[in-house]
């Protein structure tokens, strides 16, 4: 069986499958990347990872949020401040960005899912 067949499309790659060993402690690891540094000094979060998922969530939602703003004030926010190719290669970068972090949720409900004890199962 491959590990693919364990977990569901999207699934991150630096989290080991739920029926893995050690599948919290990659879930762990990979949710406090996602996060601020000063998530890891709240014990709370690092004993009880579907809460560290949960303050994950709304971390990567926020982000998005904002990604979305900035991109939606941008051209207006730095009309004359830096060349119109700079402006054109930030929308790029807010673009890139954005679409990452919706991924990244995305991948954070599915771990979140198998943190509370949600199985998937592919269908036929």
């Amino acid at each position: 069986m491959l590990v693919s067949d364990l977990v569901p499309p999207g699934w991150p790659d630096a989290v080991r499958p739920p029926q893995a060993p050690d599948f919290e402690g990659s879930a762990v690891a990979w949710l406090f990347d996602l996060c601020p540094p000063d998530y890891r000094a709240h014990e709370v979060l690092r004993a009880h990872p579907v809460v560290l998922a949960r303050f994950a969530r709304g971390h990567v939602e926020s982000a998005v949020d904002a990604a979305r703003q900035g991109l939606r004030t941008l051209r207006a926010d730095l009309r004359g401040v830096v060349p119109p190719e700079v402006v054109e290669a930030a929308i790029g970068a807010y673009d890139r960005e954005g679409r990452r972090l919706v991924q990244a949720g995305r991948q954070v409900a599915l771990v979140e899912a198998a943190l509370r004890g949600e199985r998937w199962v592919p269908r036929l």
